[in-house]
């Protein structure tokens, strides 16, 4: 092989390996920031792993705490088949409240979700997509009228 075709031969070489190096970078960097939605039933169930992901459901009536003088607060999340505590120190948006929708992201330790960040709907008709489809499905196993959502987050 002469002297040209080698160095040819190199660098394509050396192109193919800098593309897969970057390629496996992106990967890693996309898989790190994806947060799967669940349920708190596929929660408690160990569907969500250790990782962080994002909690939907609906904001458990009567859950709602708030530390004196400070912004961590504490609520329950529920799908209709099970309830999960989440706690939350920063300041919740200003359509949170008991009865509707939310998504949170986050993590478990020590049976609790801790929340990083909190999104509440905008307007009673809707719910995230994701949410939506998965309370179907609790309040049918529950004979439980539902009305069905819009959009999604």
């Amino acid at each position: 092989m002469n002297p040209v075709r080698r160095r040819r031969l190199l660098f394509v070489l050396l192109a193919v390996v800098v593309a897969g190096i970057a390629t496996t970078l992106i990967a890693m960097a996309l898989q790190r920031n994806v947060a799967y939605l669940y349920t708190p039933a596929e929660v408690l169930r160990g569907e969500a792993g250790e990782s962080r992901f994002r909690l939907g459901g609906m904001v458990e009536k009567g859950s709602f705490k708030r530390e004196p003088g400070s912004l961590t607060s504490q609520f329950g999340v529920t799908d209709g088949d099970a309830q999960l505590t989440v706690r939350y120190d920063k300041i919740l948006p200003d359509l949170f409240r008991e009865g509707q929708a939310v998504v949170a992201t986050g993590s478990m330790q020590d049976g609790v979700f801790v929340a990083t960040d909190v999104l509440a709907k905008h307007d009673e008709a809707y719910m995230p997509k994701e949410v939506a489809d998965k309370m179907g499905k609790a309040h049918q196993k529950h004979d439980v009228p539902a009305a069905p959502a819009e959009s999604a987050y």
